[in-house]
């Protein structure tokens, strides 16, 4: 057990990152969810609102700080009980939609998607500066396989608001791929066009790196000669360049300064080992300081196992 206790202290699953105050609410929710009391269920609102109210305009902090607390929540009777009793609370509201839309990558579908995406225009109306009830409201027509001239008009909106919002792009490289509703020329396209435009510290940043992973999952799942070579995709130009664009900038301190940083390094980090670029993987691990995120980890087995054979190998590589 002291073992495993060290281990644990080495590489953890931290949902809130760096972010000290949202990981001091998820400790004090995890001890005060279970009761499901009226009194607890204030308690818990009352906490969640006081941290969702602070940084006002930050929209990246608030974004990260949404969707930490949507995941978590998923399970909860909480969100549907905050936005029923606040109809006009756009926190409430959009904290029920996203932890819907939390729930429904695991089962598939909505269950209330009407019902999701009317919280999220109702939010919207009652914040129209706030970008992230748009942001929830793309990843459920994403999830609901809206047609693109309806997504893209959702998408616009995000953008209106938070030119570079991470949350949106992510959504948007996922529904563009062939797996569910683009191609693969629509995906390189829609990368083509950010790179062009997009400061190099903007919290979408890792929307580059992040398709040339998923390309390299897809080569992966495919099986068979094509996985057994599937390190070859990092040898490619475009592949590469896009490892060569970040690996040295993003390890500096404050060079990528929004709130999932760190799940940015996790993609990098990873990146890097299946291109066995070693040498500069270990740079980006000395960087994380052992915070792991599930994804891209989780595609190989256990995230946290697949970090720390991944950390080995880099501090004994070229």
């Amino acid at each position: 057990m002291a073992i495993l206790s060290s281990r644990r202290r080495r590489t953890r699953l931290v949902p809130e990152l760096d972010d000290q105050d949202l990981g001091k609410l998820l400790k004090s929710l995890r001890a005060t969810t279970r009761s499901g009391t009226i009194a607890t269920t204030d308690l818990c609102v009352a906490q969640i609102s006081r941290l969702l109210e602070r940084d006002p305009g930050d929209w990246d902090r608030r974004a990260h700080r949404m969707g930490v607390l949507a995941d978590f929540l998923a399970g909860s009777h909480l969100p549907r009980s905050w936005a029923r009793r606040e109809p006009r609370n756009a926190n409430a509201l959009v904290l029920y939609a996203w932890s819907e839309v939390a729930r429904a990558r695991s089962q598939g579908s909505l269950e209330d998607a009407a019902g999701v995406i009317d919280s999220c225009f109702r939010a919207a109306e009652l914040a129209p500066e706030d970008p992230i009830p748009w942001v929830v409201a793309l990843s459920a027509a994403r999830l609901e396989r809206w047609e693109q001239p309806q997504v893209f008009g959702v998408w616009n909106e995000v953008l209106v608001r938070d030119r570079w919002n991470r949350e949106a792009y992510q959504n948007m490289l996922g529904y563009l791929t062939p797996e569910e509703a683009g191609s693969r020329i629509q995906v390189l396209e829609f990368v083509d066009a950010l790179r062009a435009r997009m400061p190099a510290n903007v919290p979408c940043a890792a929307t580059e790196l992040t398709a040339q992973v998923l390309q390299y999952h897809s080569v992966l799942g495919r099986g068979g000669f094509e996985a057994l070579v599937a390190r070859n995709h990092w040898s490619q130009m475009m592949a590469a360049q896009a490892l060569d664009r970040v690996a040295h900038i993003w390890v500096r301190p404050g060079s990528i300064p929004h709130a999932r940083a760190l799940a940015d390094l996790n993609v990098l980090a990873y990146a890097l080992m299946a291109a066995d670029r070693r040498h500069e993987a270990r740079a980006v691990f000395e960087a994380l300081g052992g915070v792991v995120t599930p994804w891209p980890w989780q595609t190989g087995g256990d995230p946290l196992d697949e970090f720390e054979q991944a950390q080995r190998r880099a501090s004994v590589g070229g």
